[in-house]
């Protein structure tokens, strides 16, 4: 009995173990409990109230990201809503495919622009070392990565910045560790036992500076992100809601955004200048000349194939662009256009080697089928209906701005797709039935769309951009831990926070 007994826990054990992996097991009871407690409230205390609890604990899942990815655990629950009848599946699938230009907007677009990094790694490798003032580089990286981010995508524009300070990194840690820069062999830039004494007060410098432009970059793909329909999924959501095409959003939205940009990037100007919040770290100069060794390597060495693609990739930039203006197709299938264009001409033809084009964007993908879930659970139990009700109460001159803080306060703690998408979706129906005017209909969108992407750059949890760059290789390299994260993003918070909400208030 004793043996069958052991036999047993060792089971539930490895099972234990399994489930949602190497998270805390303080994370796994809390969800676990979801999970058992969710039927229960369900048939005691009615669906309004249960609904609004699991909207609450989906919430949670976004908030703990870090523990966890939001994908299983928030998947877990949407599948039990359903399974207990706070939802239909013809409720979600009528979501998805309502919201289908924006998963395309995924799929393609992201993977897109991944056949684009070589030039966007030119890009910023030659901003960091061609200009010497710290202020202008910050302001650099910020406005470009914006622009960039306008066009294409915050995500991957994120990525390309992450790998630009990884590869700096890298070479400056190889040397550092007592190696040439032409050092061939593999070197394991995570440890630091090799550093010579001479150079560890220039690494840990050479950390605060990449810190400092990751933040500033991060905060670029904010900026531009809210200006169109590309740069952020629910923008594109907002634009179908109100049949808004690329040009007519950036026009409408820019009596808010525009300003907000002016003063992200005084902001970043500021910070730099004064040298508060963890900015202001200059590159030393030893690193410099050992980076700029590294590139004139890497320029010499470049083959007439490599600058082949590089032209490619900028004519395949011009046309996104010009595409995305004139609104040629839908954005999706221009980003699969580009893709086709690039991958034809530079001679990516094997399966393999397309896939990694989409590894970044599918786990966002999958997350926002699940999104859709949960928004099917509050339409068809009207959760929002008492909170727009009650705001709609409200003067008329009053309510984009509630909107927009609400929507604000909502995004920084939790997920700003998943929040655009229910408010969104909640508007939507009251103007379907004519309750509101169509002018009023479009302030609202306006505070909604400015509202979820501005003031949530003030934790990770409202960006996934911001997010991806918490959780990727190089945070741990330059020490950006959460705290670290959150108190350098506070006075852009605050000061584009700030403006966004005037500009709601009184221009809207």
């Amino acid at each position: 009995m004793a043996l069958r007994h052991i036999g047993a826990a060792s089971i539930l054990s490895a099972y234990w173990s399994n489930f949602l992996g190497i998270a805390p097991d303080w994370y796994k009871r809390t969800i676990l409990a979801f999970l058992i407690l969710n039927p229960i409230l369900f048939n005691t205390i009615g669906p309004f109230a249960s609904g609004w609890i699991l909207v609450l604990q989906f919430i949670f899942t976004l908030a703990m990201a870090l523990k966890c990815y939001p994908l299983q655990p928030g998947g877990l629950l949407t599948i039990e809503a359903v399974l207990i009848g706070m939802t239909h599946p013809d409720t979600i699938r009528a979501e998805v495919f309502s919201n289908f230009p924006v998963i395309l907007l995924l799929m393609f677009m992201v993977a897109g622009i991944y056949f684009m990094k070589e030039l966007l790694l030119f890009m910023f490798t030659k901003i960091i070392l061609g200009v010497r003032s710290k202020v202008l580089i910050a302001l650099l990286f910020s406005s470009v990565s914006a622009f960039l981010s306008a066009f294409l995508d915050a995500l991957t524009v994120t990525a390309v910045i992450i790998s630009v300070a990884l590869g700096f990194y890298a070479v400056y840690h190889k040397v550092a560790s007592g190696f040439r820069v032409d050092h061939q062999d593999s070197h394991d830039h995570t440890q630091d036992q090799n550093i010579q004494e001479l150079h560890r007060e220039e690494l840990d410098q050479f950390r605060a500076f990449l810190r400092t432009l990751l933040m500033h970059g991060a905060v670029g793909t904010a900026l531009g992100g809210v200006c169109t329909t590309v740069g952020e999924p629910q923008n594109l959501l907002i634009a179908g809601k109100l049949g808004w095409e690329f040009a007519e959003f950036f026009v409408r939205m820019a009596p808010i955004t525009m300003p907000v940009l002016a003063v992200g990037l005084i902001t970043c100007m500021v910070l730099e200048s004064v040298k508060r919040f963890g900015y202001g770290a200059e590159l030393p100069a030893p690193v410099r000349e050992i980076l700029q060794e590294f590139d004139a390597l890497q320029t010499r060495n470049r083959t007439p194939a490599e600058r082949a693609r590089l032209t490619v990739q900028a004519f395949a930039a011009v046309v996104l662009i010009v595409a995305l203006g004139f609104h040629w197709a839908e954005v999706g299938i221009i980003g699969l256009a580009v893709i086709v264009i690039q991958t034809a001409l530079n001679g990516v033809i094997e399966e393999h080697q397309l896939g990694h084009a989409f590894e970044e964007a599918l786990p966002f993908t999958a997350l926002l089928v699940v999104f859709f879930g949960i928004v099917a659970v509050i339409h068809d139990l009207h959760l929002f209906k008492p909170i727009i009700d009650y705001v709609l109460t409200l003067d008329l001159d009053v309510q984009p701005s509630m909107f927009y803080l609400a929507n604000g306060v909502l995004s920084a703690i939790s997920d700003n797709v998943f929040v655009a998408t229910v408010y969104i979706n909640e508007v939507r129906e009251v103007f379907d039935a004519q309750e509101i005017s169509r002018a009023h209909f479009e302030r609202l969108a306006i505070a909604i769309n400015t509202g979820t992407n501005i003031p949530s750059v003030a934790t990770p949890n409202g960006q996934a951009a911001f997010l991806f760059l918490l959780t990727s290789s190089i945070a741990p390299l330059v020490r950006l831990s959460y705290t670290r994260m959150v108190v350098m993003a506070f006075p852009y918070t605050v000061t584009m926070g700030v403006t966004g909400f005037l500009c709601v208030h009184y221009l809207l």
